[in-house]
C-alpha cells in the first residue's frame, strides 16, 4: 500500500464524509418539516361537513424554522461527540472503559503485547501508543486517534489470552497500518457524524416519555405523535449513516489485512488469528454498549444482529481470509495452542541474529537510491526491520528501556539525550536540572547519567519513540515544566545544533497535538510554490550542516532545490533561527500528501550529493521525515 496515495485518500475520503453529512442533513430537513406538516396541519384542520376538511396551507416560515432547528440539532449533536474525543485516542479506550497497560506489570501476556507494539512502533518509526485492555471475552482490538501522536491501541482480554504470539502480531500489524493510512482521523469524525443524526432520535424518544406523564393535556397526541416521528427519523438516519460507515471500512480492512501480512510477511498470523475468531465461543463480540459506535474501528465485528449482513463494517471472516490465504480450505479449526509462550519470540518473522549490524554502510549508497528507499519504506516497514526493532530492543540496556517507559524515566532519558558532551556544559546542564526539574525526574538522571556513553545514535529515536507513549501520562503542569526545562537545557550553552533541535522539535511536534488540542493538525493541502520560502529554509540548514566532502553547500543545495522545480542559492545559515526553522517545517506539514516525497527526496538528495552519508545524517533525514508526518523506519541492512 503507498503510504502518500492512502493519504490522500484518506483527505479525499474526509470531504466526501462532509459532502454526504451535508446530504443526511438535508433529507432529514425535508422529512421533518413533512412530518411536523402533516401531524401538525392534520390536527389543526376542523370537520367542516361530513367527510370534509378545510386544508393546510404550506408555511415556508415554518420549514424554514424546522429546518434551521433541525441542521443545529445535528451539527451541534456531532460537533459535541467529536469535541468529547478530542483528547484523541486516549477518549475512545476510556469510552470503552480500557485498562492502561504501564510498565512492570507481572502479567506476562500484557508484558507480551507490549513488546509487539513497540517492536511495530520502532519498525515502522512511529510513537509508541500507549495500549488499553479491554476486559471483554470476545477477540477483538482497535487503533483509535486523530494521528500517530495521540494514538492508543486497545485490546480486548480475549485477544490476549487467546491468540498466541504471531497471531497477537498479525493483528497488531492490521491496527498499525490504520495508525499508519490516515483511517483513525475518519473513524472519529465518523463517530461523530453518526452521534449526530443519531440525536434527533433521543429527542423523540423523550418527547414520547415525557407526554406520558401529561397524557390527559390535549395537544398530548400530536407531542407523541411527534415525538414518534423524530425517533423513527433518527433511527432511519442511523441505518443509512451505518450503511456509509459499512461501505467506507469494509475496503479499508481488506487493505489493512493485506498491509499486515506485507508488514509482517507472515499471511499465517493474521488468518490464524481470523480463524481463531470464527471457533471461539465469543467470537470477537463485545458486551460494552459504546462498542457499536466504534464498531468500525474494530478488528472484527464488535456486536451481532439480524441487519448485521446488510451494514456490517468488515467483510465476512470467510472473504477475509480467503484474501490472506487463497488456497485456504474452508476450515476454521485449529488446534489448541499453549498460550503462554514467551514474552519474546514464538512469530514466524526473519530471525534478528545479524540484523544488528544496523545501518548499511552510508558510503556504499547513492542519494538517489538513498531517496527511493525512503520514499518506498514510509509507511511500509518490512520484516526486517520488525526483527531489527526486536534485536535493538535486546540491545538496549535494560535500565535506559524500563526508565522510558514511565513518566519521570522517559523526562530524564529525553533530558540525557539532550545534553552536550562536552564536560563544561554537561555539569552546568546537570545543575540546573537540579534546580529545575521535579525530584523523581532528578533522580532518574543521576541514575542513568553514567550510561549515556553507550546509547549509540541509532538508538537515539528509538528511544524517544517509546518515551513519547510515557509523556502522554504527564499532566499539563509537569508536561509544561518538561518543555520549559528541555529548551532550557539545550540553549545553555548559546548553540543549537541541528540534531539537538531535531530532537527537540520531534517530541514536541508529537506531544503538542496531545497537550495543545487547538493545534491538532489535518491533512494538508498546501503546494510547493505557496511553500517556497520554507522549503528554501530547510534545504539550507540541511545543506550547510550536513557533512559535504568533495562538494560545497551551495551545490548540495542546488541539487536539492532543483529536484522540486526551484532555483537559487541557498539562505546564509548565520540568519536563520530555530524559530524560522520550526514555522518552516510546520508550514511543510500542510503539503498535500502527494507533494510531500518530492519534497523529502529533495532533502535526500541534498544530503547525499557527495556521495556519502553518515549514521547521523540518516537519523536528521528520518527526523526531519517524522515531523512532517511521514514516518521512516530504521535504515537497516538489506532494504536499501
Amino acid at each position: 500500500m503507498d503510504f502518500f496515495e492512502s493519504q490522500d485518500s484518506a483527505r479525499r475520503n474526509t470531504g466526501r464524509l462532509i459532502l454526504l453529512f451535508g446530504l443526511a442533513v438535508i433529507s432529514l430537513i425535508l422529512i421533518t418539516n413533512f412530518l411536523v406538516m402533516l401531524i401538525f396541519g392534520f390536527l389543526s384542520t376542523e370537520m367542516t361537513s361530513v367527510g370534509a376538511l378545510t386544508p393546510w396551507q404550506f408555511n415556508w416560515q415554518v420549514f424554514a424554522m424546522v429546518g434551521v432547528l433541525v441542521a443545529a440539532v445535528i451539527i451541534l449533536g456531532s460537533l459535541y461527540k467529536i469535541v468529547s474525543l478530542s483528547g484523541g485516542g486516549a477518549r475512545v479506550a476510556e469510552m470503552m472503559n480500557g485498562r492502561l497497560l504501564v510498565a512492570g506489570t507481572g502479567d506476562l501476556l500484557e508484558r507480551r503485547l507490549m513488546n509487539v507494539v513497540e517492536e511495530m512502533a520502532i519498525a515502522s518509526g512511529t510513537p509508541v501508543p500507549p495500549v488499553y485492555v479491554l476486559e471483554e471475552a470476545g477477540i477483538n482490538a482497535f487503533a483509535a486517534g486523530y494521528s500517530p501522536s495521540d494514538a492508543v491501541i486497545g485490546v480486548t482480554r480475549g485477544a490476549i489470552e487467546t491468540l498466541n504470539r504471531e497471531q497477537l502480531q498479525g493483528v497488531i500489524a492490521h491496527e498499525f497500518s490504520h495508525i499508519l493510512h490516515g483511517d483513525m482521523r475518519i473513524n472519529i469524525r465518523l463517530i461523530g457524524i453518526l452521534h449526530g443524526i443519531m440525536v434527533l432520535g433521543i429527542i423523540g424518544y423523550y418527547l414520547m416519555r415525557g407526554s406520558s406523564v401529561r397524557s390527559r393535556s390535549k395537544d398530548s397526541g400530536g407531542v407523541v405523535m411527534l415525538g414518534l416521528g423524530l425517533l423513527v427519523i433518527g433511527y432511519v438516519g442511523t441505518f443509512f449513516g451505518n450503511l456509509i460507515k459499512a461501505a467506507v471500512s469494509r475496503q479499508r480492512e481488506f487493505l489493512a489485512d493485506a498491509s499486515a501480512v506485507q508488514f509482517t510477511r507472515n499471511p499465517q498470523g493474521i488468518a490464524k488469528a481470523l480463524m481463531r475468531i470464527g471457533q471461539h465461543s465469543q467470537r470477537s463480540y463485545m458486551a460494552h454498549p459504546s462498542s457499536r459506535e466504534i464498531s468500525h474501528a474494530l478488528f472484527e465485528e464488535g456486536t451481532h444482529s439480524a441487519l448485521s449482513g446488510l451494514y456490517a463494517t468488515h467483510p465476512p471472516l470467510e472473504k477475509r481470509i480467503s484474501a490472506i490465504l487463497p488456497d485456504w480450505d474452508g476450515s476454521m479449526d485449529l488446534p489448541p495452542e499453549a498460550q503462554h509462550d514467551s514474552v519474546k519470540g514464538g512469530g514466524e518473522t526473519q530471525s534478528a541474529a545479524g540484523v544488528a549490524a544496523g545501518l548499511k554502510s552510508p558510503a556504499a549508497l547513492t542519494g538517489v537510491l538513498v531517496a527511493d528507499a525512503l520514499l518506498n519504506q514510509i509507511g511500509n516497514p518490512s520484516p526486517m526491520h520488525l526483527a531489527y526493532a526486536e534485536d535493538l530492543l535486546a540491545r538496549l540496556p535494560s535500565v535506559w528501556i524500563e526508565a522510558a517507559r514511565e513518566p519521570s524515566g522517559a523526562r530524564a532519558v529525553v533530558y540525557l539525550l539532550a545534553m552536550a558532551p562536552e564536560d563544561p556544559t554537561r555539569r552546568r546542564q546537570f545543575s540546573l536540572l537540579q534546580d529545575a526539574a521535579d525530584v523523581g525526574v532528578q533522580a532518574e538522571v543521576e541514575r542513568l547519567a553514567g550510561g549515556i556513553d553507550e546509547i549509540a545514535a541509532e538508538m537515539r529515536l528509538p528511544l524517544l519513540e517509546i518515551c513519547l507513549g510515557s509523556l502522554r501520562q504527564l499532566s499539563g503542569k509537569q508536561y509544561k515544566l518538561f518543555k520549559a526545562n528541555f529548551a532550557l537545557l539545550i540553549e545553555l550553552d548559546k548553540k543549537v545544533n541541528l540534531l539537538e533541535w531535531s530532537m527537540q522539535k520531534l517530541v514536541f511536534h508529537h506531544l503538542d497535538d496531545v497537550f495543545e488540542a487547538n493545534r491538532r493538525r489535518s491533512l494538508g493541502k498546501g503546494t510547493l510554490q505557496q511553500n517556497k520560502g520554507a522549503i528554501e529554509i530547510l534545504l539550507s540548514i540541511i545543506a550547510r550542516a550536513t557533512s559535504q566532502e568533495d562538494s560545497t553547500p551551495e551545490e548540495a543545495f542546488r541539487v536539492g532545490a532543483e529536484a522540486l522545480g526551484l532555483n537559487g542559492e541557498p539562505l546564509d545559515a548565520a540568519g536563520i533561527s530555530f524559530e524560522q526553522l520550526n514555522g518552516a517545517l510546520d508550514n511543510l506539514t500542510k503539503l498535500k500528501p502527494l507533494l510531500k516525497p518530492r519534497l523529502l527526496k529533495a532533502c535526500a538528495a541534498t544530503i547525499q550529493n557527495d556521495k556519502a552519508i553518515k549514521p547521523l545524517e540518516c537519523e536528521l533525514l528520518r527526523a526531519v521525515a517524522a515531523i512532517i508526518d511521514c514516518p521512516v523506519p530504521p535504515f537497516v541492512a538489506n532494504t536499501l
